[in-house]
């Protein structure tokens, strides 16, 4: 074994060692170290929905910001949309929304679609 695994083992005890001190009903190093894969486990486990949840509001905001850059009437429908349909209904967005330059209004330094004889945000030509 090279000095770099021996330091991974001996590390590997002293977690196993400090869990089976933490909760004295586990009697050996293997029940302690069982443990802590299962908390590993469960914490990836909570990880990947934490993380679905933060894509899909990361997703709406974008989607409310970009109908508003466009002018469009209606954001809070696409917001739903989006909501209820995650990856799908975004998809469904970018192919129905209005296509062209977004470009920064000179009055509000918000984004507008160029398109747009007025600024959605402060209404200014």
């Amino acid at each position: 074994m090279t000095q770099h695994d021996m330091r991974n083992v001996r590390a590997l005890k002293l977690a196993a060692m400090a869990a089976t001190v933490a909760l004295p009903a586990f009697a050996d190093a293997n029940d302690a170290a069982g443990l802590l894969g299962c908390t590993a486990c469960g914490g990836i486990l909570i990880l990947i929905p934490l993380m679905i949840v933060a894509l899909n509001i990361a997703m709406l905001v974008w989607v409310a910001k970009d109908s508003k850059a466009r002018g469009m009437d209606t954001p809070i429908l696409w917001m739903l949309m989006v909501f209820f349909l995650s990856v799908v209904g975004l998809i469904i967005y970018i192919f129905a929304r209005p296509q062209g330059e977004i470009i920064q209004c000179p009055h509000c330094s918000n984004n507008r679609l160029r398109t747009l004889s007025q600024c959605p945000h402060c209404g200014r030509a």
